[in-house]
């Protein structure tokens, strides 16, 4: 399922028109994304949790090269699966 898919479901089944859903939709996204940004942790219970997962800097290779080069270290989001969601994915 993609953003269009999730905004077109939400439209059908809340009886809402396409814009209002798109605008629902992108409100969440939107939080989450400025939330995780901030460094803040998203958890949504039965679903699973977002953070950020920061690595240090690290001499990494160039597999085309073999060239030696320094990786700068990072933050990217990080999602962990909930209970649940685990569950009904493993049992379907």
């Amino acid at each position: 399922m993609n953003k269009s898919e999730l905004v077109e479901k939400l439209a059908n089944q809340r009886d809402l028109t396409y814009k209002k859903s798109e605008e629902i939709v992108n409100v969440i996204f939107d939080s989450m994304s400025d939330t995780l940004a901030h460094g803040d942790r998203i958890e949504i219970r039965g679903f699973g949790s977002f953070m950020i997962k920061e690595y240090k800097a690290y001499m990494g290779r160039n597999p085309k090269t073999g060239e030696v080069i320094k990786v700068n270290p990072k933050r990217l989001p990080f999602f962990k699966v909930g209970k649940e969601l685990r569950e009904r994915v493993n049992n379907s």
